[in-house]
């Protein structure tokens, strides 16, 4: 079984795949140590599979992942985790903006004991108002609501030990938060300063509303990271808060109705039904919560469901599979 496991997905690649791959296998070999390389074509529509069989027809080390479709690049790198083998994983983006010459980086880390290794992209070189501000904004948002103390959570250039991996449950767009859901398994992370390069080849999958996403994402991990264990916590006092408002506004007009012979409805309708709305929010709340958290958990722990579909695998000894799901 091989030591290191270099996982990277892929979509629409075909100008970068060949030069990505002689530059992989040369810092890996240079390292000295066993590895393999897993490569998953997210759904891509041009040349890019074609090209990711011929490597792995001439390279054992080579394992190839195909999805049915364009699951996106959290399904990609699960889909790459899933199929990969060995005890540590290193993730990275294949559009060579990630230098594979900064590996070693993370091996020295990995090595020194650490169980998360992530990437810092210290120098940025993007679009300063579209990408390098909000980033920053949200790099710093997601520390403090985390307490993980990295600077970088959005880049995928990262190391990890296995057994972190397998604990944390990938789907929607989680992958950029993993250290942070990792922490509350209590893993070990660190992060090293990496090449920040500009795409030479190929367009761009990235865009001003991805950053609006991260948002929505924040608001999953907190959620997460407290509540994950007892979920009714958070629904819970919210749904109490509003039950005991409209409790106290029910008592009030039932002074005003009976002791006091105050016609109500007349003299306090929208209040009435202010009230009315508070109680049965309130209860949804409760309701909602609670059986959203049953379908979170059934969809994607005790059934261990895949986000992803796989059409084809390629491994060692030139065999295709056919993988019917």
């Amino acid at each position: 079984m091989p030591k290191y496991s270099i996982v990277v997905p892929l979509h629409n690649e075909q100008e970068n795949v060949t030069d990505l791959y002689d530059r992989l296998k040369a810092v890996m070999e240079a390292a000295g140590e066993s590895f393999e390389i897993v490569l998953v074509d997210d759904g891509s529509n041009d040349h890019t599979f074609p090209m990711l069989r011929e490597i792995a027809a001439v390279d054992s080390r080579v394992t190839v992942v195909k999805l049915r479709r364009n699951f996106g690049q959290t399904a990609g790198l699960a889909a790459g985790f899933d199929h990969a083998r060995g005890d540590y994983v290193i993730a990275m983006d294949g559009d060579l903006q990630h230098d594979p010459a900064d590996i070693p980086l993370f091996l020295e880390k990995i090595a020194a004991g650490y169980d998360i290794v992530s990437g810092w992209r210290k120098v940025r070189v993007d679009n300063f108002w579209m990408r390098r501000i909000p980033s920053r904004a949200a790099n710093w948002l997601m520390s403090k609501l985390s307490g993980v103390d990295i600077h970088d959570f959005g880049t995928t250039f990262k190391a990890y030990r296995r057994e972190v991996l397998e604990q944390v449950p990938l789907y929607g767009e989680l992958h950029r938060f993993i250290p942070a859901l990792a922490s509350w398994y209590g893993a070990s992370i660190c992060e090293v300063p990496i090449r920040n390069i500009n795409r030479e080849r190929g367009i761009s999958h990235y865009g001003i509303s991805r950053t609006f996403g991260v948002f929505f994402d924040l608001i999953t991990i907190r959620f997460l990271l407290r509540y994950l264990s007892r979920p009714l916590h958070f629904f819970g006092s919210l749904g109490v808060i509003s039950m005991f408002l409209g409790s106290g506004i029910v008592a009030w007009l039932g002074v005003e109705k009976f002791l006091r012979h105050v016609p109500v409805m007349a003299s306090h309708g929208p209040l009435m039904m202010c009230a009315l709305g508070l109680l049965l929010g309130g209860l949804n709340l409760l309701a909602i919560g609670l059986l959203g958290e049953m379908q979170v958990r059934h969809y994607h722990q005790p059934r261990h469901r895949a986000p992803y579909s796989v059409d084809r695998l390629l491994r060692s000894q030139n065999e295709e599979h056919k993988v019917s799901e």
